[in-house]
């Protein structure tokens, strides 16, 4: 598979850094078709949590060459590791009633026993949900990683590719956040603008321009969600962040040179945001779903935001390139 775009770009540069990436989900052909890509084109290290023999069985039967020689197998039922991950998980959650017994039953689950294999500082990274639910994917990293210091709330972003190069970052920008934090608070807000800016800064190399999206821009309309807005700029003001950041603007008055003149003159981020704040998740998902679907975007995500480790959750309609995509991602998070 060929990569194109930013990916193709990311992945020049973690080729450079290799980190290694926990795959637990090796019952899926696309999660084995997309470890192959990636073992084989030198972008990370990659872990294939699981029975080798049944991960062989679903290659053979969809024609998937596994560098096996480039990857390293590790069965969470026989590993030598077990006993070791499964102390250190009793040692974590002893305190929320956590026993012994229950801390060896937890480590036979692929998705923690990778979990843990970062926390014990023998993996980067992890990347899962391909066939298990959101909160399956976190609710691991959130007991055991846990959100960087000063973080409130870990968030979720989509990285987004826009045929169109005139938009964002020649095309690239930050959708966020569309898929964890269903109605944000103030606060939540303030995390979620604080981390999209630092992950866009991370993956992209540039400074984020980062817009506070609503129906009105700048005071076109009045209602609690728009002075909820504005209270957020204000806290945003008051942290005294070292990006660019302004609204409440309307969708085009953000992206749109020529609108923003009319709608909101003056400021420095109307017109050329590549960081998108939505209000809530409804608004997120529908948003990027739309930029994908109806304008072609490459989407990639959602991305965790916030934790001390990687750890991303795949939609469970991804397709092997966007797999292979949110793999590459990892790698520049982990950096």
């Amino acid at each position: 598979m060929e990569l194109k775009g930013i990916v193709a770009k990311m992945a020049e540069q973690v080729k450079l850094d290799k980190k290694k990436i926990v795959l637990p989900e090796t019952e899926d052909k696309r999660v084995l078709a997309a470890a192959a890509i990636v073992a084989e084109g030198g972008y990370a290290d990659i872990v294939l949590i699981g029975n080798k023999e049944e991960m062989e069985k679903v290659c053979s039967e969809n024609n998937i060459i596994m560098p096996w020689d480039k990857v390293e197998v590790m069965d969470n039922m026989t590993s030598s590791k077990k006993d070791e991950y499964a102390n250190l998980f009793y040692e974590l959650r002893k305190a929320k009633g956590v026993t012994e017994e229950q801390a060896q039953e937890t480590v036979k689950d692929k998705v923690y026993f990778g979990t843990l294999m970062i926390k014990a500082g023998d993996a980067d990274g992890l990347v899962s949900g391909a066939i298990h639910s959101t909160a399956n994917t976190l609710r691991p990293a959130l007991q055991i990683i846990k959100a960087r210091e000063g973080v409130g709330s870990v968030s979720s972003f989509f990285l987004m590719e826009s045929p169109k190069t005139d938009l964002g970052e020649n095309g690239v920008l930050i959708f966020s956040d569309c898929g964890l934090i269903e109605f944000p608070t103030k606060e939540q807000l303030v995390d979620i603008t604080c981390e999209s800016a630092n992950s866009f800064r991370q993956l992209i190399g540039t400074e984020p321009r980062v817009a506070m999206l609503s129906y009105s821009t700048k005071g076109s309309a009045k209602n609690e969600a728009i002075d909820k807005l504005n209270e957020v700029l204000g806290m945003l003001q008051e942290k005294q962040v070292d990006f660019a950041v302004d609204g409440e603007f309307q969708l085009d008055a953000a992206l749109v040179p020529e609108v923003a003149k009319l709608k909101a003159p003056g400021s420095e981020v109307a017109g050329h945001a590549n960081v998108l704040i939505f209000p809530n998740l409804e608004a997120g998902n529908i948003g990027y779903k739309m930029a994908q679907r109806f304008g072609g975007c490459l989407a990639i995500g959602p991305v965790t935001q916030g934790l001390k480790r990687p750890v991303n959750d795949l939609s469970r309609g991804s397709s092997v390139e966007d797999i292979v995509g949110t793999i590459i991602v990892t790698c520049m998070q982990a950096k």
